[in-house]
């Protein structure tokens, strides 16, 4: 017996909330709201006759019978999808939706100077924007790519770089270099107040310095740690303390007076930003022409 339409459309819902065991991520990734996702469950099972899912206010775990069906019909929706994606190719004014997972930095420097042409270009692609610093499993969530800097990116993914290599560099307000002195040599540091920042995997990242062939890592002192550029900035900016961040974030303020760059000779290369996605998926044509737009644009240099 051929499924009917309520059946296929309700098949789609229940392998998002199979792919990710929770219902609000599962509806973020197919646009619908997580009780609607519940309904449309209950549809099924009730039509089906057996349970799917297991649900408890912790938990969500797939039956036997929800294993059997996923393992079922995954195949065969993804085919349906990747045909649906390669109709693009046929349409004058490509279309579709891009899930993306970016830091704040990459949203800032690179996302904002690029998209206000991409959407002028292409104006039917939706690029779904969620910024975050925590390392996440992007497939596992529901987006279709990721951005990073290149040596935080997980080995198993297809990478593009979308940018130069960056420098970070140290900065501090006028303000605060007056009151408390300029650091010499980085392991002045340790007499200042520094503003700390928590990576993706909650550690604390450790300020890298380079100068003529040697290397040096100063755990930061300071008693703010955060997790977002955007707030260490507003501090810098107030002489809560010293950054330590990429220097196409800090340059606009040095060039405004706002900041000072401080040990510039102890400058650490760091590797640019890359966008990566999983080889198991095709390329959503959304996806790939914002990479070449990005890549033509080099707002960070290429």
């Amino acid at each position: 017996m051929l499924p009917n339409r309520s059946d296929l459309a309700d098949f789609a819902y229940f392998l998002a909330i199979a792919r990710h065991r929770n219902f609000r991520r599962a509806g973020l990734e197919i646009g619908v709201s997580a009780s609607a996702l519940s309904h449309s469950l209950k549809g099924l099972e009730d039509r089906l006759g057996v349970r799917l899912v297991n649900r408890t206010n912790r938990s969500v775990t797939l039956t036997a019978a929800g294993e059997e069906l996923q393992a079922a019909i995954a195949g065969p929706f993804d085919e349906i999808g990747e045909a649906a994606e390669r109709l693009n190719r046929f349409r004058d004014a490509p279309m579709g939706r891009v899930r993306l997972n970016v830091p704040s930095d990459a949203a800032s420097l690179l996302l904002g100077p690029v998209l206000p042409s991409f959407v002028d270009r292409y104006p039917d692609v939706e690029i779904d924007i969620a910024v975050t610093n925590q390392m996440i499993d992007v497939i596992d969530s529901g987006f279709d790519a990721g951005i990073r800097f290149g040596g935080t990116v997980p080995e198993d993914m297809i990478t593009q770089r979308l940018s130069a290599d960056i420098r970070w560099i140290v900065a501090g307000s006028p303000d605060y270099l007056d009151r408390f002195g300029t650091p010499s040599h980085p392991e002045d540091l340790l007499e200042h107040r520094c503003l700390r920042f928590r990576i993706g995997d909650d550690s604390v990242y450790r300020w890298e310095f380079e100068r003529e062939g040697e290397t040096l890592e100063i755990t930061p002192t300071g008693s703010l740690l955060l997790d977002d550029s955007r707030i260490i900035v507003s501090l810098l900016l107030g002489g809560a303390g010293l950054m330590y961040g990429p220097e196409p974030l800090l340059a606009p303020l040095v060039e405004e007076g706002k900041a000072r760059f401080v040990l510039e000779d102890w400058a650490s290369p760091g590797t640019g930003f890359y966008m990566y996605y999983s080889s198991r998926r095709q390329l959503p044509t959304g996806l790939r022409l914002l990479i070449d737009h990005i890549r033509e644009m080099k707002p960070l240099g290429l």
